[in-house]
């Protein structure tokens, strides 16, 4: 078959061949045409170069190329070399594609990206522009407003050449409102569940309406067919009934001061769609046409200016002081006294709320463009500067009206900062990521929950951390780099959490209680690679003797964890000894039972010497007075193991030794101990060979005045206090009296 590649780069040595295709009409569409551009390397010399140039030609023929080479060629050897050629060609093609496709794999991930940042942008300008021109809109209505105040004949004719159809009389107002209620009613009696929603209010009335579809935010899927209502304070979202035409189960209600309309740029098939943002969630719908979505979108724009028009117009004839009610003349001459004494003293009454203030009536607007912007010390400036300006003042209607208003923001604010701080968001940048949404609850006063989030974030942190880490070969460095990532972890969250909640002393409890739950968490990965992986004791030691320097490293910020590390590996370590303490004994007996108590010959010097080491290291230091002439020891074999595994258990064991361990350490030392002395104690009474009882003798005094000495010692210098149990071992002339007439051995 013919090669066929796409295009990869510009070939820039001389062995680069390139197959070209002519036009529709050229040997590209007739019999094995070349099909597409490709750039080969060629290394043949000049069998390269004759494939080279047949490839280029245009009128290639695949089939009338094999026919002749199978013509040519002098048997089967020439046609392998042949397709071996071109089969080098054709994985060299592929190579070059695959570098291609990958190189264009991440241009367009990086476009992606791109186009992400660019679309963020977009979305920020255009809710911009549509604020800027509220802003500019209110302004000229309020210019106008001004305006009519001061000339009322003024404002009537422009009222009149706006809207011809003004009503002219009171009459005709109060029919217009009336027949706005009972359309209203009519129309959301089609809408079940809805009527407890939306009770009944004089200035409700209905402006817009009609049917929609729903969108897929995400994936641009059509979700259901709704209908929308649009009253001039809120728009209610209504789905269509299966089997009832005309009737709808109502399904959201948003009021329109927490709305804001976005328009979708037409990208067929998906056309004719707007954008409703209702933070933290936003909804995506179709209408029949452009013309109905223009008119959606006018119209809402246009119910949310003068909802905000007539919210400011209430707010200012709230706040203008009003005249007290004249009281009736009274006929009692005392009142005139009463009164007298009444206007002297100030009525608390009489001190009205200013909220005409500018930065007053935009704050609602000013948090949610603060949310939006992600701007949370903003936003949380903002409340600040409003509870500290409503600190001293009463607590009027209009008062409350604007804390409702004030609080859903800050319930949004809150849901915001909480989301910030959920393990489901990233992980990256440690502790002091999570600095800023601490720090802003802390100053809504949300302190507990602060704390309780950014622990939460932390242990996920850590255990992500923990997973992360690659299980090495060897235990001891990964407990190395285990204790590493978990103690530096712990130990930046500790200073972090100092800094966040300096002033909120009733959170450390909390922390306390989350470093010993993350504590319990790293015991758990480190006893699954040392303990449950059946190490040995001196590896099983080093590890622990790791993690509690770790430890100690907590100590710099006056946190003390040791204790709690003991208490979860207390059982661990106490089965790793009574596991190696069991090997030791069955190990003791073997070499008990093969037993025939003759002196070590070492032979060569270079072996007694490396013994010497050991037993010095071991803290026999008289050893000497065993050796014997040339290569000699005067002990048995099984006496110097015994003496060698003994005390390479003791010091593995005093690594891991605290307090919670000293019983279970010293029975396992009096249990391998008894085992030794044991069977030296039979020996000795059943020997019969003078010399051997001798050489018995010899063994057993090593054990009692120098092996079990060192053995004492050495426990309580680990320890800290001399152990009773073994000062009798060492004081009793026999350990275990037999009865004499037994040949058995009791062990």
């Amino acid at each position: 078959s013919p090669l066929a590649a796409a295009p990869a780069a510009e070939p820039r040595d001389a062995g680069a061949a390139r197959c070209r295709v002519p036009g529709s009409g050229g040997a590209g569409t007739g019999r094995g045409g070349c099909g597409a551009d490709m750039a080969l390397s060629l290394g043949e010399g000049g069998g390269g170069s004759r494939l080279r140039r047949q490839l280029e030609s245009g009128g290639f023929a695949a089939g009338e190329y094999v026919k002749q080479l199978s013509q040519q060629s002098d048997g089967d050897r020439d046609l392998q070399e042949h397709r071996q050629r071109i089969q080098a060609l054709s994985e060299e093609t592929a190579q070059s594609l695959k570098r291609n496709v990958y190189q264009n794999y991440r241009q367009f991930i990086e476009t992606a990206r791109e186009i992400s940042y660019l679309e963020s942008e977009m979305y920020q300008l255009s809710h911009i522009l549509t604020e800027q021109k509220g802003i500019m809109e209110a302004v000229t209505q309020a210019l106008l407003l001004q305006a009519d105040r001061d000339d009322p004949a003024l404002g009537a004719r422009r009222a009149a050449a706006a809207d011809p159809f003004l009503p002219l009389s009171a009459k005709d107002a109060a029919a217009n409102e009336e027949g706005r209620q009972r359309t209203l009613t009519t129309l959301l009696e089609k809408v079940e569940g809805c009527r407890d929603l939306l009770p009944e209010s004089p200035g409700k009335y209905l402006v817009y309406n009609g049917d929609l579809v729903e969108y897929d935010a995400d994936h641009m899927a059509q979700i259901q067919r709704v209908h929308a209502f649009l009253m001039n304070d809120c728009l209610l979202v209504a789905t269509a009934l299966p089997n009832r035409r005309g009737a709808y189960r109502y399904d959201a209600l948003y009021p329109l001061d927490g709305l804001a309309v976005v328009n979708v740029k037409d990208n067929p098939p998906m056309k004719d769609m707007f954008k409703l943002l209702m933070f933290p969630e936003s909804r995506i719908f179709q209408a029949e046409n452009a013309k109905i979505k223009k008119e959606w979108l006018e119209v809402l724009e246009e119910t949310k200016r003068n909802r905000a028009l007539s919210e400011k117009r209430r707010l200012e004839q709230e706040a203008l002081p009003r005249p007290a009610p004249t009281p009736p003349e009274s006929t009692n001459p005392f009142d005139e006294d009463e009164d007298e004494e009444e206007e002297d003293e100030p009525s608390a009454e009489e001190e009205v709320v200013d909220l005409s203030l500018e930065w007053i009536q935009e704050l609602p607007e000013d948090l949610d463009v603060c949310i939006a912007q992600r701007d949370f010390e903003g936003a949380v400036d903002l409340l600040d500067k409003l509870n500290e300006y409503l600190a001293d003042k009463p607590v009027s209607q209009p008062v409350k009206e604007l804390r409702a208003k004030v609080d859903e923001r800050v319930r949004q604010l809150t849901d915001v900062l909480v989301f910030e701080l959920s393990p489901d968001r990233s992980l990256r940048g440690g502790p002091r990521a999570t600095r800023r949404a601490v720090s802003q609850l802390i100053r809504l006063g949300q302190s507990t929950k602060a704390c309780e989030l950014f622990l939460k974030n932390r242990a996920a942190a850590v255990q992500t951390a923990i997973r992360q880490l690659r299980i090495e070969g060897a235990t001891l460095l990964y407990i190395h780099k285990l204790c590493h990532v978990f103690f530096t972890s712990l130990l930046e969250t500790a200073r972090e959490f100092e800094t966040d909640f300096a002033g909120n002393n009733g959170c450390y409890s909390a922390f306390v209680v989350w470093a010993r739950s993350s504590m319990r968490m790293f015991v758990d990965a480190f006893s699954k690679q040392v303990f449950d992986s059946k190490e040995s004791l001196s590896t099983a030691a080093e590890c622990v003797k790791v993690a509690k320097e770790h430890c100690k490293q907590l100590s710099e910020i006056g946190l003390d964890l040791t204790f709690i590390i003991h208490a979860l590996l207390v059982k661990d370590i106490k089965g790793a000894l009574q596991s190696y303490k069991d090997i030791i004994i069955e190990a003791t007996k073997h070499r008990n039972s093969e037993e025939m108590w003759r002196k070590m010959n070492l032979m060569t010097p270079e072996a007694l010497g490396k013994l010497r080491e050991e037993m010095r290291s071991c803290g026999v230091g008289n050893f000497d007075q065993y050796t014997g002439d040339d290569c000699w020891v005067n002990l048995s074999y099984t006496v110097v193991a015994f003496t060698k595994q003994t005390m390479a258990f003791l010091e593995e064991a005093l690594k891991l030794y605290f307090p919670e361990l000293h019983m279970v350490l010293l029975e396992s030392l009096v249990e391998i101990i008894l085992v030794a002395v044991q069977h030296v104690d039979y020996s000795l009474r059943c020997e019969q060979d003078p010399e051997k009882k001798a050489f018995i003798r010899q063994n057993a005094s090593f054990l009692y005045e120098t092996v079990l000495p060192v053995v004492e010692k050495r426990f309580e210098e680990g320890v800290g206090k001399p152990a009773k149990q073994l000062q009798d071992l060492r004081n009793a002339s026999r350990l275990m009296r037999v009865n004499p007439e037994s040949t058995t051995s009791v062990v």
